[in-house]
């Protein structure tokens, strides 16, 4: 490995800026978090009868939970407890009680609402704020947020987190790309907290102005909302003389902030495993898989007030590995997905989504495909859809269905109108998602 530049070097937290619990023993780990699971649990059964009628269908009550192993006898939440309690159903306190709603969007084209009583903002800004410092980050740094703010969690929660650990934020929210370069090089931030396929957008950008980005101010980047690879990171690194590394989290069990890597090992991500237990089950089983297996991930929220999550199904593929740079155990980064969810600059869409669309429009089949692939620096969308025999004009179709996947939804897409019979069938499953993309 080459030597660290001085920009870049010396970012490694000491032991004594940590939480104590970040280097505890894992028998201290386990205690805490069995004596919140407990309350968690307790609290949900309690509060949120969705949850408590699933518990009793499964025969289980909160006084079965005696270990953390005994977790495993409790049923699974998953988007559809979301859709079908949307939109406030799953909240354990009354909604008097919620200072904070954020939402993602759904399958169905509701979005999932999620609520945070005002200790779970402090709870949140907490461990975004001990992943920023995880990352590199200092009280007094200077941190440029170009997540987007709003119903989505990535703004807020990189704000709040990085205020809490000290740091002066600029608020900057995404687009703009040619605004981003000329604050970065007139603020001079430390940090920036951006999804990886944007910020390879203002790599770009800062290459048609003819700056070096190799000279700008940035010494750390922390990327999340959609999946990057190692081969991405090597490149933002090298482009800019910057650490990049994994931020993971998912507005059902809180945001950003579930888990983060340490910018001196880089080798996964750290759970803060006194907030959030995961599991890995087998998907197709739901049977718990032990450490170092891959499965899918499984998130039970332990200090959540204002809705709690109890084995929540990510449906992320990863494996639970050993703590390295803490004490607490790591997360792979994600590989994949268990369902069908397309992740596209850091909006959730399901198949699903577009063909509800498709069917507003008139004149449209219902047989269509999505085509992935990567223009440029940014993933893109294109809707193939088969054109109804006898129908008008094509491109006003293309046009409208465009408009409603954007409004709905909330992503662009190009859309192309084929001829009837244009797009194979299938006897079985259809294969609705086309990943042209670079996997590396």
């Amino acid at each position: 490995m080459s030597t660290l530049s001085a920009k870049r070097a010396g970012l490694a937290p000491r032991r004594e800026e940590l939480d104590p619990i970040e280097i505890a023993s894992r028998d201290e780990i386990a205690a805490l978090q069995l004596s919140r699971l407990k309350w968690s649990v307790r609290h949900a059964y309690d509060n949120v009868p969705h949850w408590r009628a699933k518990c009793e269908a499964a025969g289980v009550h909160p006084d079965d939970l005696r270990t953390l192993e005994d977790l495993a006898k409790f049923p699974f939440t998953t988007k559809e407890d979301l859709r079908a309690t949307y939109p406030f159903g799953m909240f354990a306190v009354p909604r008097e009680k919620v200072i904070r709603i954020h939402a993602s969007s759904g399958t169905t084209g509701k979005p999932t609402v999620v609520g945070y009583t005002r200790r779970d903002i402090e709870t949140w800004a907490e461990v975004v704020a001990r992943s920023i410092r995880a990352a590199g980050g200092r009280p007094g740094m200077m941190v440029h947020v170009a997540y987007g703010y709003g119903l989505f969690t990535g703004g807020l929660g990189a704000h709040y987190g990085a205020e809490r650990l000290g740091c002066t934020v600029v608020p900057v929210s995404g687009g703009m790309t040619e605004r981003q370069v000329t604050l970065i090089e007139d603020f001079r931030p430390d940090i920036i907290m951006v999804t990886p396929s944007y910020m390879l957008a203002i790599l770009d950008e800062f290459r048609r102005q003819g700056k070096d980005p190799r000279a700008c101010s940035l010494r750390v980047g922390i990327f999340g909302a959609e999946p990057w690879t190692n081969a991405m990171r090597a490149e933002i690194e090298e482009a800019f003389d910057m650490h990049a590394v994994d931020i993971y989290g998912l507005s059902e069990v809180i945001g950003p902030g579930v888990a983060n890597e340490c910018v001196e090992t880089k080798d996964g991500l750290h759970i803060w495993e006194d907030h959030f237990y995961p599991e890995i089950i087998d998907p197709a089983t739901g049977k718990v898989l032990p450490d170092g297996e891959k499965g899918e991930l499984v998130f039970t929220s332990l200090t959540k007030e204002a809705m709690p999550v109890i084995r929540y199904r990510t449906r992320d593929l990863t494996r639970l590995l050993p703590g390295t740079a803490r004490s607490m155990r790591r997360m792979e980064k994600i590989t994949g997905r268990s369902d069908d969810m397309i992740i596209l600059r850091g909006v959730n869409v399901f198949p699903s989504q577009v063909e509800e669309q498709i069917l507003r429009v008139d004149g449209l089949s219902p047989h269509y495909r999505i085509v992935l692939t990567r223009e440029g620096r940014l993933d893109s969308m294109t809707v193939e859809v088969e054109a109804l025999p006898g129908t008008g004009e094509r491109a006003a179709m293309a046009a409208e269905l465009a408009h409603h996947i954007k409004s709905v939804i909330g992503v662009s897409a190009s859309v192309a109108v084929l001829d009837p019979g244009a797009i194979e069938r299938s006897t079985g499953k259809a294969k609705r998602v086309i990943d042209r993309r670079p996997k590396e």
